[in-house]
């Protein structure tokens, strides 16, 4: 059985790095308490960056734990896309308790990776018509 395991690449590390996404956000996954963004890179792996307000989570003991837990349930997505993701918390995450987060972060995962192969086809058919000339 192979070792999960997160290492330092594959997290978003630097602002340039969020900003790729923030610039360029290809793929928007929406729900009631969090919002992933996603845009393709060439690395082989997708990378994930978490954005959580004092706004939303007053307490640092809160925000620690809701990034555990999606870090934790991004870490078990073996089968990602090439993505670099950001989830950002939305108001309301404090009611929620460990089981509901990771089960809203499953279903979130499941959500991307179904956009990203629907949005596939489509890319691969503007590249082609785009490729055309008139030789």
């Amino acid at each position: 059985m192979k070792a999960l395991s997160f290492p330092k690449s594959h997290r978003l590390l630097r602002p340039a790095d969020y900003g790729k996404v923030f610039d360029d956000v290809q793929l928007k996954v929406p729900h009631r308490n969090f919002l992933i963004l996603a845009t393709p890179n060439n690395l082989g792996h997708a990378r994930i960056g978490l954005i959580f307000s004092k706004k939303n989570l007053k307490l640092a003991v809160q925000r620690n734990r809701i990034k555990r837990q999606v870090r934790e349930s991004f870490r078990h997505q073996t089968d990602l896309p090439e993505l670099d993701v950001v989830v950002l918390g939305r108001q309301g995450l404090v009611t929620l308790d460990n089981p509901t987060v990771r089960a809203s972060m499953d279903d979130l995962w499941r959500r991307l990776r179904k956009k990203y192969t629907q949005s596939q086809p489509s890319r691969a058919a503007s590249s082609e018509t785009a490729g055309r000339g008139t030789g």
